[in-house]
């Protein structure tokens, strides 16, 4: 079982113009990719944001599925939010899984443009076969900032799709990267 942990990254990322900006926690990324998270094995999901109002937000809808009304209504919901871990930033994020495996992830940052240093889908697969630790940052908005990419241990190589269309909400393009690297072979 790969030791993997996932990061929603709502900054820093880039806007369309290519500016540093902080981006909304949406409802729908918490659910979906949570439960992506949990039918893969994750060990846990962070959502960072410095944006207290964010990060209030997020809280309570983790806490409305995990110890409110929803954590009865839906068990499985409650299974998988219960891997949402709200964090300041992506820092704190680095610090709670080192602090959690007794040493410091991989960092692997996803990103849909090309990068000249990306590795390949069966390059990490094989990497999250051995023993350490990995997070893997998905970033909002336009994605992740150039500084998050370039500071991160690798980037994996983009989802390709059949005609060059490479836009992808963040929830469906985790569950792609999920299954691409931990899914059974069909």
């Amino acid at each position: 079982m790969a030791r993997l942990y996932l990061a929603l990254v709502h900054y820093p990322v880039v806007n369309r113009r290519g500016e540093l900006v902080a981006s909304a926690v949406t409802n729908l990324d918490l659910h979906d990719i949570a439960r992506a998270a949990c039918t893969f094995g994750a060990k846990r999901f962070f959502v960072t944001t410095p944006l207290e109002d964010q990060q209030g937000f997020a809280r309570r809808i983790v806490e409305h599925w995990t110890i409110g009304p929803g954590a009865d209504h839906i068990p499985d919901r409650r299974r998988a939010m219960e891997l949402v871990r709200v964090m300041g930033s992506l820092d704190e994020a680095i610090t709670a899984v080192r602090d959690a495996e007794s040493r410091p992830p991989r960092v692997v940052a996803t990103c849909a443009r090309e990068h000249p240093q990306a590795v390949g889908w069966a390059v990490l697969r094989r990497r999250l076969a051995d023993d350490s630790p990995h997070l893997l940052l998905f970033g909002t908005a336009w994605g992740l900032a150039p500084d998050v990419i370039a500071a991160a241990d690798c980037v994996l190589a983009p989802i390709a799709g059949t005609d060059g269309y490479n836009h992808l909400s963040v929830r469906s393009a985790a569950a792609i990267v999920l299954d691409r690297l931990l899914g059974v072979p069909a």
